[in-house]
């Protein structure tokens, strides 16, 4: 019986430790899902039918693409030192605030060109905000609502 005792706690923790090594690789990362220069750019196969709204102005844009499960931010800098979000963190829950922020990296003190251009970074939209209530995403001192889905 004392056999049998070792064996199930040893699968118990293989379980265990197994599960949780699935539920961090099937959530989507916090990280960029990719990066470009450029305005949102809209994939016929993902996002049929989405229209891409016309940021107005210089200031940070975000908005949903496709079924709401990614979100473009399009920040306006230097084309040769574009700012890319380096990762989205979840800051209030969707019943707590829903709202999230965009983590940017240390500014690039190297040579950098002095045109304004827009460079946009889709994430994964997290697990924990809803696309049915308005979503609060902050990128450096600026703060953008973006609209229901």
């Amino acid at each position: 019986m004392a056999q049998h005792t070792g064996v199930s706690r040893l699968l118990l923790i293989g379980t265990v430790f197994a599960s949780a090594l699935v539920l961090t690789g099937c959530a989507p990362g916090s990280g960029p899902v990719t990066d470009y220069p450029g305005l949102p750019v809209v994939n016929e196969e993902l996002d049929p039918g989405v229209p891409i709204e016309e940021p107005t102005g210089d200031e940070p844009f975000v908005q949903y693409l496709g079924d709401g499960g990614r979100l473009a931010v399009t920040i306006w800098g230097s084309s040769t030192c574009p700012v890319v979000g380096k990762d989205l963190v979840v800051t209030a829950k969707a019943h707590e605030g829903n709202a999230v922020e965009v983590v940017l990296p240390e500014p690039d003190n190297g040579p950098c060109t002095m045109d304004f251009v827009p460079h946009t970074t889709e994430f994964s939209t997290p697990y924990d905000v809803t696309t049915t209530k308005p979503l609060e995403v902050t990128i450096g001192d600026a703060v953008v609502t973006v609209p229901i889905k």
